[in-house]
């Protein structure tokens, strides 16, 4: 069992003394010890708490400008057995990069993956349009030729392969980029901050 704890942050254990020698415990233990050092090096702040069966870490930094992050996965099993095979359990895994957008010049917009009464929604009006970069989302209002936008899809292009964008939405000058996935992709946060 270990408290990650720096100046600036801490992300406590939130275990039963049972789960201490739990693979699924050390798993969890090990990303949010990964999330605290990527917070660290950029002398941000951090917090949030762990056991086996899931973690909710926030993190945020100001350099070059303000970011806040969030990771949080949940298991839920329908015998309360962490040790059941994975076919009985269900997983929720969620991250979240939100930051106030200084550049006032776009529009509002919302790319989400496609739902099934989109087929309406495309063929009716013009404020829904396939994303060109995958054909498994859609995007509302927004423009996707735009400079900001054509900076956000290219670097997170992979994300859309992997099918793990959940929202990409810019609202009220706030942007927010949720994904569903149980990887960190530190690198491809990294260039986001380089380029918005």
């Amino acid at each position: 069992m270990t408290e990650i704890k720096t100046d600036k942050m801490i992300i406590k254990p939130d275990a039963s003394p049972d789960e201490y020698s739990s693979p699924f415990f050390k798993l969890n233990e090990n990303f949010c010890s990964e999330f605290a050092n990527f917070i660290a090096k950029k002398n941000g702040e951090v917090k949030g708490k762990y056991n086996a069966w899931s973690y909710a870490i926030y993190g945020k930094i100001t350099e070059p400008k303000t970011w806040t992050l969030k990771y949080k996965k949940s298991t839920f099993t329908s015998s309360g057995n962490l040790w059941l095979s994975s076919k009985s359990q269900c997983l929720l895994v969620l991250v979240e990069w939100t930051t106030k957008r200084i550049d006032n010049s776009s529009s509002d917009f919302k790319i989400r993956k496609k739902e099934k009464i989109d087929f309406i929604k495309l063929n009716v009006g013009n404020k829904l349009k396939t994303l060109d970069v995958s054909k498994k989302y859609v995007i509302e209002l927004g423009n996707q030729h735009s400079n900001f936008l054509k900076r956000i899809i290219k670097t997170t292009n992979e994300l859309f392969k992997k099918e793990e964008i959940y929202i990409i939405e810019l609202k009220n000058g706030i942007l927010k980029i949720e994904l569903r996935t149980e990887n960190h992709y530190f690198e491809i946060f990294n260039e986001l901050t380089k380029i918005l």
